[in-house]
């Protein structure tokens, strides 16, 4: 048993290897989306900051500070589960821009194994990327996090990471299913979700419709959560009415997310859509 599964895990990490090799060969476009995700980070740093002259409001220090932090918060959040999300539904479209779609799913490994390492692969991207950004923004924008409480943070974003895998592995069946158009698809859920989970505003100020998206998006929970704990020192204890939602979701996501792609390629093995391209 134990055997087994060092040897599922050593299998896992031969995914991790290729995603480090494709960075690796791709590295100038990983440049570009690091340039990229410091950009709009500090394009949304600089909105707070002017903020005052915007509205024609008094320029209160701390008051400023605080709506710079909270904008700052919820960018480099969701940039780092948006990076989860757009790697794992991904996973069919880079392995039919590499050519090795057939080869990889007639291997004989489990798909959870596959996937397993893709997550692994996308965990450590996603983390590189976020505090790379973060450092690079705090080189402009003064960043105050002496009341921040890390361990809160942490849990919340491994939380998070959780939830959004299941998520995104659900998305990735869309190429599956629809070869042309499947990713475009995968994008428009990840753009709603952007919108109703209140990344850099507060969801009460959504229409009611779109409060009902917020409820079951698990990045609503993690963006409020890693403010309390970021901005006023939350501790676990306090972000726990922000944090057992998430768990929640990342719990149901994960194996119905597995479930369905397991579906779905078994669907697009039957039609011969795996080779498909367009």
């Amino acid at each position: 048993m134990i055997a087994n599964v060092g040897a599922q895990l050593g299998l896992a990490y031969a995914f991790v290897e290729r995603e480090i090799a494709l960075s690796k060969r791709y590295w100038a476009w990983e440049i570009v989306w690091l340039v990229y995700g410091i950009v709009t980070s500090l394009s949304v740093a600089y909105i707070g900051l002017a903020a005052p002259t915007i509205t024609g409001g008094s320029a209160d220090t701390a008051a400023v500070s605080r709506l710079v932090l909270y904008l700052l918060v919820g960018t480099i959040t969701w940039r780092f589960l948006g990076l989860i999300f757009e790697q794992m539904a991904e996973t069919i479209a880079w392995e039919r821009w590499e050519g090795t779609i057939e080869y990889t799913f007639m291997a004989p490994v489990p798909r959870v194994t596959h996937l397993l390492g893709m997550c692994g692969a996308t965990l450590v991207r996603a983390l590189g990327f976020s505090v790379a950004i973060l450092a690079a923004v705090a080189l402009f924008v003064p960043v105050d996090l002496s009341h921040a409480n890390a361990l809160a943070a942490a849990v919340l974003l491994v939380v998070g990471a959780v939830a959004f895998v299941g998520l995104a592995i659900a998305s990735a069946v869309f190429p599956l299913l629809w070869t042309e158009k499947g990713l475009q698809m995968a994008y428009i859920v990840q753009a709603v979700v952007l919108l109703v989970s209140g990344v850099y505003y507060p969801t009460t100020i959504l229409p009611d419709w779109m409060q009902i998206l917020s409820f079951i998006s698990p990045a609503t929970y993690v963006i409020r959560g890693m403010r309390d704990a970021l901005l006023d020192g939350a501790d676990l204890a306090a972000v726990w009415p922000n944090l057992w939602p998430a768990l929640l979701v990342g719990a149901i996501s994960i194996p119905l997310g597995l479930r369905v792609f397991l579906w779905a390629e078994r669907h697009a093995k039957r039609t011969g859509r795996l080779k498909r391209s367009g």
